[in-house]
């Protein structure tokens, strides 16, 4: 089983799958960092009660965020798009008991677009919005609630880049390649990374190997980005650790 995830996230999955006697290979293919300066994230913290929602792009955003805050604003909303947003959120205190939180209801779709679809977006007309982000990733969120009268405002909170593709890490993929695993990948991001280390390998037997490894997406966009590469064998869960934890049970 090869964990691609940012390595923190990483180690604290392949304990998950420990548990369930599933050995775990840890390689990353993200690289999430805290901002060497946080001037910017401590003053927005000071500015929360100007706004009229905020928005978590991810659970990075969250744990980047948070360590700022000495108390949430009570009515002040929370949109997140997702269950690991929303565990984050509990991590730092924060649950549907004592905050205002909106995500989609659907836990077999929770991206921006289903987020986007479920608000009340009459209401965004005039409101001020801040989206909380990483360094790189899609405007979506940002341009929709613009697109429904919302003065935006983004915050990048972390570092999000492809690791560097050390000699150590080619010959690891080079072994990886050597035999057939499963790969929970969890971003287009992260496959579109494989597929270009794979590329830089000195055999072109390398990419048609890889194209025929199994593949655990969490998300119908990482599986469509997949199948773009040439991948062969996906399997699409739902999204969050349990969904994906299932499917990992299912491969054997």
């Amino acid at each position: 089983m090869i964990i691609t995830r940012p390595r923190i996230q990483a180690f604290e999955f392949a304990e998950k799958l420990k548990r369930l006697q599933r050995q775990a290979v840890v390689f990353p293919l993200l690289d999430i960092r805290p901002l060497t300066d946080q001037s910017e994230i401590i003053r927005t913290v000071g500015l929360l009660t100007k706004f009229d929602l905020v928005a978590f792009v991810s659970p990075n955003a969250i744990d980047c965020f948070f360590p700022h805050v000495a108390a949430w604003p009570a009515a002040l909303p929370i949109a997140v798009v997702g269950e690991g947003s929303r565990r984050a959120l509990e991590k730092h205190g924060l649950n549907h008991q004592n905050a205002d939180i909106r995500k989609p209801g659907n836990s077999d779709r929770t991206d921006s677009e289903t987020l986007m679809a479920e608000m009340d977006t009459v209401s965004l007309a005039g409101q001020k919005v801040l989206v909380v982000r990483g360094s790189r990733g899609r405007e979506f969120l940002a341009d929709a609630f613009r697109k429904y009268g919302a003065d935006v405002v983004q915050l990048v909170a972390y570092s999000s880049s492809e690791p560097e593709f050390s000699v150590e890490c080619e010959d690891q993929l080079r072994h990886l390649l050597s035999m057939d695993s499963d790969w929970v990948i969890t971003s287009s991001e992260a496959v579109r990374t494989l597929m270009r280390w794979t590329e830089k390998l000195d055999c072109g037997k390398y990419v048609l190997k890889m194209q025929h490894q199994n593949l655990i997406v969490s998300h119908a966009r990482i599986a469509e980005t997949a199948t773009a590469l040439g991948f062969r064998n996906i399997t699409l869960t739902g999204t969050g650790d349990e969904n994906v934890l299932v499917a990992l049970q299912s491969c054997v």
